[in-house]
């Protein structure tokens, strides 16, 4: 999974909250097929999308979307 952000303020918080979380990641280029306008994503994995999506809730991260990899490229599945 992977959550892209339109600012790189943004998605550096969020690699902090999610860390805090115990959460894997990786922060990544953002995928060419994905219209942000931050540089920076956040890969995750698909188990722990409840928890990604209670933390940017409860911490009003504000974010692009979030995307599943779907035939070599990209499905929003949040926004």
């Amino acid at each position: 999974m992977l959550i892209a952000f339109d600012s790189t303020q943004q998605a550096l918080r969020a690699e902090m909250l999610l860390e805090y979380a115990d959460i894997e990641i990786d922060i990544c280029p953002t995928p060419k097929e994905i219209t942000a306008g931050c540089a920076l994503s956040i890969h995750f994995p698909e188990d722990d999308l409840g928890t990604v999506k209670q933390v940017i809730l409860n911490e009003n991260v504000e974010v692009r979307g979030i995307f599943r990899p779907l035939n070599g490229g990209y499905e929003l599945i949040e926004e």
